[in-house]
């Protein structure tokens, strides 16, 4: 058995806490068991220079580990981000960029910072789960208060991992099992199951397409779970 007794087809426990940050347009800490990352949107009234006259808005991510987010300390990246870092926050803005219609939110740009608070695996597709939960207030924000004059979020968005572990694909994995995995894999889906972005590494020998379809449908059962649980504190 998994840890906590954990079926391969089990989320561990998801919790999204909205509006953690006060000052924030919107924010959300989200909690994939123990992995809890702070994600913030901070809405700014002017895009990229490349941007102007397009009249379209923008989203932009960012992401971090704090230095005791995980079990030894880890050292700031002040002066330059990692190539690790550098794509995570790539990624995390794709996904969020890909559920909106930029059109419809011109000369707004929004940046989403996600920050690592403690980190037992999944860091990436929490920010991405999260970090929607911060989009959306903060959209539901400019909604309300006549800066928008319609809503660009087309649909919601979620990630969960899957690994081969054992020889078994299981779901949600966390770090010990990701450490030692065969095969790692990152789901990035839509509410209505078109795929955002798959991630898929094989850590030793290389996976079959059986191994693969049985890693996807479990992304597909996770991210159906976590997008409800989106919903349940947003709705």
């Amino acid at each position: 058995m998994r840890k906590a007794n954990r079926l391969n087809n089990q989320l561990r426990d998801i919790e999204f806490i909205p509006s953690f940050n006060p000052y924030a347009e919107g924010s959300c800490l989200v909690k994939y068991g123990n992995t809890h990352v702070i994600c913030t949107a901070t809405v700014d009234e002017k895009v990229p220079s490349w941007l102007k006259g397009e009249n379209k808005g923008w989203l932009t991510a960012e992401y971090a580990m704090l230095p005791r987010s995980t079990q030894t300390r880890i050292t700031r990246e002040v002066k330059k981000s990692s190539g690790r870092t550098q794509e995570i926050q790539r990624l995390i803005g794709r996904s969020l960029r890909a559920v909106l219609d930029l059109e419809k939110m011109p000369e707004i740009c929004i940046t989403i910072d996600c920050d690592v608070i403690q980190a037992d695996g999944g860091t990436r597709v929490a920010s991405i789960s999260g970090g929607f939960i911060a989009l959306y207030l903060a959209i539901k924000k400019l909604l309300a208060e006549g800066k928008l004059q319609q809503n660009p979020i087309r649909e919601f968005v979620a990630a969960v991992s899957c690994d081969i572990c054992n020889n078994e694909a299981v779901l949600d994995v966390d770090y010990t099992e990701d450490s030692t995995s065969q095969v790692d894999m990152n789901f990035v889906m839509t509410e209505s199951a078109k795929i955002i972005e798959i991630q898929g590494t094989a850590e030793g020998l290389p996976f079959t397409r059986e191994q693969f379809d049985d890693l996807f449908e479990l992304g597909q059962l996770g991210i159906r779970q976590i997008i409800a649980r989106q919903k349940e504190v947003l709705l």
